[in-house]
C-alpha cells in the first residue's frame, strides 16, 4: 500500500489526513540529521496544549458557522 492508499482508508474510516507533518518538514528548515529529533519536535509541537487549544477553538468556530449546536 502506498502513502495515498493509506491516507485514502484512514480517511474513509473518519480521520482527516490532509494536514499531516513529515519529519523532512524539520529536516529540511533545520540542521538536524536525527529522525527521531525531528519526530520529537513534531510531537512536542503538535501535542502542545495551546496548540490543541487552538485547534478546538477553531473547530468550536467553523462548527458555530455551520450553524451546528454543541452538545451539552
Amino acid at each position: 500500500m502506498n502513502i495515498e492508499e493509506a491516507k485514502q482508508v484512514l480517511r474513509d474510516a473518519g480521520f482527516f489526513v490532509d494536514n499531516l507533518w513529515h519529519i523532512n518538514d524539520i529536516k529540511d528548515r533545520y540542521n538536524c540529521d536525527d529522525d527521531e529529533q525531528a519526530q520529537s519536535i513534531l510531537y512536542n509541537s503538535l501535542t502542545n496544549e495551546s496548540v490543541m487549544e487552538r485547534i478546538w477553538d477553531s473547530i468550536d468556530y467553523q462548527a458555530k458557522e455551520e450553524n451546528l449546536d454543541l452538545i451539552d
